[in-house]
């Protein structure tokens, strides 16, 4: 990245952190200093909002260009182009960025200080922010000294690169997502352009691949009305094909950043229309149940039960 690709990152709060990570401070842990709010992630799991670092260490690279990305296509593709950071340097350059921009905080009447001093002790990664992370190659290490602090993770992956998913083996994240953004290839196609090529396939693979790992397994559905959010049934047919899965998150679009460029608002679905949509998918896969929702996130969690150990000890 440039000095003004960066510069242009930074106005829309963004901080750089090395050759190609970021962290970007989560409207929800603004909400959680204040006492105001929480992200659903708290709700469903127990995380706390408020030490939570978003982050990425692929902020220029992705292998799909999603309708309902919130960056715009100005980004370096799938091919690794850069200098590789060491995942320590990633870790404490996250943290440094994190903290140094809550120092605001300080000054700010409505903001616990209770709730703020904990804050500058961040104690989970979301590595979710954007770009594909699964293409730094140093990700297994990057997990290994994120759970070294006794901090959790939670990585999101868009599935493209099941090779990483293999090697994650024995360095696993409190919990992986991938995101199933399309009933069937064809939908696939059109709505994620993807850079690389057998992008559907290799996501059916990565969805086999995350049964075989010892973590807390959970797939996405991103729903944008009218784009994605149709065909129900052929999404029960997908999620029945791994029955090993813990969670599914049924998640509405948000018509931010650069998709209101490409999607009229009007694409972004309410909580009823979420909430209607998995019922459909419940009505072909009749084991899940609606375990969980949070209605101002648009979300409701899936599941073939209630497992006594969903929500974290913090």
């Amino acid at each position: 990245m440039d000095d003004q690709r960066k510069q242009e990152l930074e106005k829309q709060g963004y901080r750089i952190v090395g050759n190609h990570s970021a962290i970007k401070i989560c409207m929800w842990t603004k909400k959680a200093i204040k006492a105001e709010d929480v992200c659903y992630k708290k709700a469903f799991y127990g995380i706390e909002t408020h030490r939570c670092v978003q982050m990425t260490p692929c902020l220029p690279f992705c292998t799909m260009r999603c309708l309902w990305c919130w960056r715009d296509s100005n980004f370096n593709g799938a091919k690794w182009n850069t200098d590789i950071d060491e995942p320590k340097d990633i870790v404490d350059g996250c943290i440094k960025e994190q903290v140094k921009i809550l120092q605001g905080f300080k000054g700010n009447s409505n903001a616990d200080p209770k709730t703020l001093d904990e804050a500058f002790m961040p104690n989970m990664f979301a590595i979710s922010l954007v770009g594909e992370p699964t293409l730094y190659p140093k990700l297994p290490d990057l997990i290994d000294e994120i759970r070294r602090r006794n901090m959790t993770a939670f990585l999101v992956t868009n599935g493209t690169n099941p090779f990483m998913l293999e090697i994650l083996k024995g360095h696993e994240p409190t919990q992986l997502y991938i995101t199933l953004p399309a009933p069937n290839k064809d939908v696939y196609e059109k709505v994620c352009n993807p850079v690389i090529p057998n992008g559907w396939d290799n996501i059916m693979q990565s969805l086999s691949n995350l049964e075989k790992l010892d973590t807390r397994r959970t797939i996405r559905l991103t729903l944008v009305k009218g784009v994605n959010m149709i065909n129900a049934h052929e999404y029960a047919n997908i999620l029945k094909q791994h029955p090993d899965i813990h969670f599914i998150e049924a998640k509405g679009y948000v018509w931010v950043g650069h998709s209101r460029e490409r999607l009229e608002k009007d694409s972004m679905p309410t909580h009823e229309d979420i909430k209607a949509f998995a019922n459909e998918i419940i009505k072909h896969y009749p084991e899940l149940k609606i375990i969980a929702e949070k209605e101002n996130s648009r979300v409701v969690l899936l599941a073939k039960q209630d497992y006594d150990w969903r929500v974290m000890n913090s």
